[in-house]
């Protein structure tokens, strides 16, 4: 049985980093209409994020979790024909989606809640004063040094993820190996996977 494992997993053929990078981008093109509506929704009230704050979670953990066990990856790893997989080539779980999502999950949550503190103390007349990227200005320069720590936190681990992913034979990012996954191409896996 283990021999079988190991002959397995030399025959899957590991996607490269172009071929992620731009399941990436596919992926982010299918959130612009999401984006806009955000966009839309801050200009049409000051706290439409506290209340878009949930569904936006549930969203991001039915497009990174339930896609990802459902059908091996997000729509644009779907549509370069690469897979999300166990090391063995067999199908991934929600455990490994779970791991594989709970540290960018975590950090969004946490920086979310940190931050809606700026916005409930400001008034509409205030808000609505503002452009777009005074807004921002003054949301970056009224946060809390623990919300600017969680900033640089974020940035450290997406950073690491690329270099991780660049530096290791079978492209695995740390949020592969924190779930024992790896995400490879689809005409490599046998057909029962």
């Amino acid at each position: 049985m283990i021999i079988y494992l190991a002959i397995k997993e030399v025959n899957m053929v590991y996607a490269g980093f172009s071929k992620r990078f731009g399941a990436f981008w596919i992926d982010f093109i299918i959130f612009v209409p999401l984006i806009f509506f955000v966009m839309w929704g801050n200009e049409q009230w000051r706290l439409f994020e506290l209340f878009y704050f949930a569904p936006g979670m549930v969203f991001g953990v039915y497009f990174s979790v339930y896609l990802v066990k459902r059908y091996g990856g997000t729509p644009g790893k779907l549509l370069l024909n690469i897979k999300i997989v166990k090391l063995d080539g067999s199908n991934v779980g929600y455990k490994e989606s779970v791991i594989r999502y709970s540290v960018i999950f975590l950090l969004s949550v946490v920086s979310s809640i940190v931050d809606f503190p700026v916005l409930l103390e400001m008034s509409d007349s205030k808000y609505f004063s503002m452009g777009l990227n005074a807004r921002w200005d003054y949301r970056i320069s009224h946060q809390s040094q623990f919300s600017k720590y969680l900033t640089i936190l974020t940035q450290i681990w997406i950073y690491s993820e690329f270099i991780v992913l660049l530096l290791n034979k079978k492209k695995r990012a740390l949020h592969d190996y924190m779930a024992g996954t790896v995400v490879v191409e689809k005409y490599s896996l046998p057909i029962n996977k």
